[in-house]
């Protein structure tokens, strides 16, 4: 039998899930569970990226394109997560008042009094209440207060959120655009995105250190500067009515040692 084009992609795609499913078996999610969430996740996506003629997909289409159940189908459509969206919402807000806070020249990250930090959360929204804000990142430990009531950012704020929702946010958000990237540019003849990597194997523990370092060191002031001409532009056109885009632009660093045998752990496929 000939190897269709889903065969070969099933053989990249095993190497590609082995962290994923190393993180639902330490998070305690069976197969059978992530078989349901999957399911789900199918008919989602056939019907708001699979149209015809801009009309989504009729449950029969999905069954179609999915090989799913049109009773499941139309059980999937009919369910909604609100608790999932209300904690995409917080995360998004914290990260925006963050954002500002070091970016704007007004703020450019010093040290703010209490109405100062009230000013910065208006800024993203009025019916956000700032000491809600404000209770969230010092219980995070994202902010911090000293005895007068002055308001810093802590070193924490640049590695990520400490709660676990957010974390899980921002997990789902950063290597969900990641892949999203990396599929449109398998998808097209001509790779729309930017998607680099360096990679060097026969290394030592303390030169991989240094280069980890040197990482970090770049990686941060890059992001900085992101963050400050994004907002810049954010604000000249906040009045524009074409201001509906978006984007993320992310870093990351893997390093790992062979197994005992030698072997490449990060880059098992099918045949192991």
């Amino acid at each position: 039998m000939a190897t269709t084009d889903a065969d070969k992609f099933l053989r990249v795609l095993r190497g590609l899930i082995r962290p994923l499913v190393r993180t639902l078996i330490a998070r305690g999610v069976t197969a059978p569970a992530f078989y349901r969430l999957l399911k789900s996740v199918y008919v989602e996506v056939a019907r708001e990226e699979f149209p015809i003629d801009d009309t989504p997909p009729t449950d029969s289409r999905i069954t179609l394109l999915t090989g799913v159940h049109r009773r499941d189908v139309r059980a999937i459509l009919d369910a909604a997560d609100g608790e999932w969206q209300g904690a995409r919402a917080k995360s998004a807000a914290f990260a925006t008042v963050l954002a500002r806070w070091q970016a704007l020249p007004e703020w450019q990250g010093r040290p703010l009094t209490r109405a100062e930090f009230d000013q910065v959360v208006e800024g993203v929204s009025r019916d956000i209440r700032p000491r809600t804000i404000l209770d969230e990142l010092l219980r995070q430990n994202l902010v911090t207060e000293d005895a007068g009531g002055t308001l810093s950012i802590s070193e924490h704020a640049i590695v990520g959120p400490a709660s676990e929702d957010h974390k899980l946010v921002f997990f789902a958000a950063n290597i969900g655009d990641h892949l999203a990237a990396a599929a449109e540019n398998l998808l097209t003849d001509t790779p729309p995105f930017l998607e680099r990597a360096v990679f060097y194997n026969r290394l030592t523990p303390s030169a991989v250190d240094q280069i980890e370092d040197e990482a970090r060191r770049l990686s941060q002031s890059v992001l900085e500067d992101l963050n400050a001409q994004s907002m810049a532009l954010q604000q000249d056109g906040k009045d524009d009515p074409e201001n509906m885009e978006r984007y993320r632009f992310g870093v990351y660093f893997y390093r790992d040692a062979p197994t005992s045998d030698g072997s490449d752990t990060s880059a098992r496929g099918e045949d192991e």
